[in-house]
């Protein structure tokens, strides 16, 4: 069974010897109560206080990198599942507190920049994320880029099509039943305006790395804090690989999910504050990619360093147990040391037509399911047997969406089969393509997938020899993360910043290769007439 919010057992763990825990066995008795068993005190005080972290960083660090730590930070140390659910407004969590908090922090930075540049006219500071005019910067201003029409008509559809889910789906859905009909709500215009700015709110990552992200200088800056985000993480990491997972109790006083699934091959799977190990497996990933990038570009008295901190993060994924991200790292590690950039961002570019068109494959019944298990069968039966149920709810919500293919179901489970005779929710969705295709149809479908999608493409197709060295690995953990959707749910507040940050350095390329030269320096290495802040 795979990551999913419908098997999440808060409280329950056993002891990493096998014996029962006491919040366990009072669960058991029934003398434990349900608010001991969900978030602490300090889960709610943590995601209260994370604005006021996040205005630290702004205080102290340029803006660029303000922004990566105040998405990665929460993403990582922020506890899951725990929320602010307060009417009229959506959930704020570890993934809506950062993004509002960071846009908040941007907002108030820059205008005090533009306020002080305005005080001194011939500065040489320009607010493109924290890098100077001069400093190997792409000529373009990233404040005067207009957003290209291809985005534009991807974020229009991403943020509006939960209005044409709704209208759709007015109507009840009815399972009819031994006991009678079981019913589902229609939607109500309400439920549009709420997702609506939920969507809003995931792609501020997206915005705001388009915006400053999207320099040489800031995209090193992101890889450099991935890999330095990934030895940290590692050490509480390797803690609960030898303890289990506890880490989340201890601190925020609930699991977060079906301790089950933490363990495998007679150990146990990190979760520390994320949803799932599996999340941690992939993150760890994404980390070893970004290590072995910064030892090939990096001088060579750093080299050394960088080496050993690959080796260690590779060492740490191993012990993660999960398969998937050990196959993802064997195929990409090669092309992040060796290849070429071109080749990088074309492969990037590969990855994201194959996680595109993948419904389609499935639908058509290209994609070999039955030999897959079959043939992971013969090394690993508990991953077939996984991977089994995953292809068969598949088929199953497949049949389902294709009964509302354009706008989907809409959410309260409308996506989902259900028992006949006792309403109990039959099906699993594991996938993010699949959650997205029966919930907001193939246009809340392209539009998520194709935002994603969009800087591989630009990059791969156009740009890839004359972007950024550290672009290249940004690419290809991308296309890797939505290689990920197609079994998991794993998309982060991390995969629309760097969605963002490549969008916004090829928008950059593009603009530098259709103007004509800068102007020329002044001897302090400025240019002769400061850009514009805002």
């Amino acid at each position: 069974m795979a990551a999913g919010g419908d098997r999440r057992r808060a409280g329950c763990y056993p002891h990493p010897k096998g014996a029962v825990t006491p919040v366990a066995a009072r669960l058991r008795r029934g003398s434990l109560s349900f608010r001991e068993a969900m978030p602490n005190a300090l889960a709610y005080l943590a995601l209260m206080a994370w604005p006021l972290v996040v205005a630290a960083l702004y205080l102290r660090l340029p803006v660029h990198r303000a922004l990566i730590w105040s998405i990665l930070g929460g993403y990582l140390l922020l506890p899951p599942v725990a929320a602010f659910n307060l009417p009229g407004v959506p959930a704020l969590d570890k993934v809506s507190i950062p993004n509002l908090a960071a846009l908040l922090a941007v907002v108030v930075a820059v205008r005090a920049e533009a306020l002080r540049a305005a005080a001194r006219p011939y500065a040489r500071m320009s607010v493109i994320g924290g890098v100077r005019a001069g400093d190997g910067a792409p000529p373009a201003s990233a404040a005067g880029r207009a957003i290209p029409p291809a985005v534009w008509l991807l974020l229009a559809f991403f943020v509006v099509s939960p209005v044409a889910t709704v209208m759709t789906n007015r109507d009840p859905a009815l399972y009819p039943g031994a006991a009678g009909l079981h019913v589902i709500p229609g939607l109500r215009l309400y439920d549009s305006v709420s997702v609506m700015a939920q969507q809003a709110i995931v792609l501020l990552p997206f915005f705001l790395a388009r915006r400053f992200l999207a320099s040489a200088e800031a995209l090193r800056d992101l890889v450099r804090a991935l890999a330095v985000a990934g030895l940290a993480y590692s050490l509480p990491m390797l803690l609960e690989i030898r303890l289990s997972p506890q880490i989340n109790v201890w601190v925020y006083g609930f699991f977060q999910h079906d301790f089950l699934q933490m363990m495998r091959d007679g150990g146990f799977r990190p979760i520390v504050f994320l949803e799932h190990g599996l999340w941690v497996a992939f993150f760890a990933m994404t980390a070893v990619l970004a290590a072995a990038s910064l030892a090939r570009h990096a001088p060579a008295a750093d080299r050394p360093a960088w080496v050993a901190a690959a080796v260690w993060l590779a060492a740490v994924l191993v012990l993660c147990r999960t398969l998937g991200p050990l196959m993802l790292l064997a195929a990409l590690a090669p092309a992040v040391v060796l290849a070429p950039r071109r080749w990088q961002h074309r492969l990037a570019a590969a990855m994201a037509a194959v996680a595109v068109a993948y419904p389609l494959l499935r639908g058509a019944g290209m994609i070999p399911t039955e030999a897959l298990v079959a043939k992971i069968a013969q090394y690993y039966p508990e991953r077939a047997q996984s991977l089994g149920f995953r292809f068969m709810n598949e088929d199953l919500l497949l049949e389902r969406a294709a009964a509302r293919p354009w706008f989907g179901w809409g959410s309260w489970g409308r996506n989902h089969l259900y028992d006949p005779a006792t309403g109990r929710m039959l099906t699993v969705s594991d996938g993010r393509w699949i959650i997205v295709l029966g919930v907001f149809g193939w246009l809340g479908y392209l539009a998520e997938f194709g935002l994603l999608a969009l800087p591989l493409v630009w990059l791969g197709l156009r740009h890839g020899a004359a972007a950024a060295p550290q672009a290249g690995v940004l690419a290809l953990i991308l296309g890797a993360n939505m290689i990920d959707l197609l079994p998991n749910a794993s998309l982060i507040p991390f995969t629309w910043l760097v969605a963002g940050a490549l969008v916004g350095h090829a928008e950059l390329l593009a603009q530098a290769r259709g103007q004509p030269e800068s102007p020329p320096a002044t001897p302090g290495g400025a240019a002769a007439r400061p850009r514009t802040v805002l």
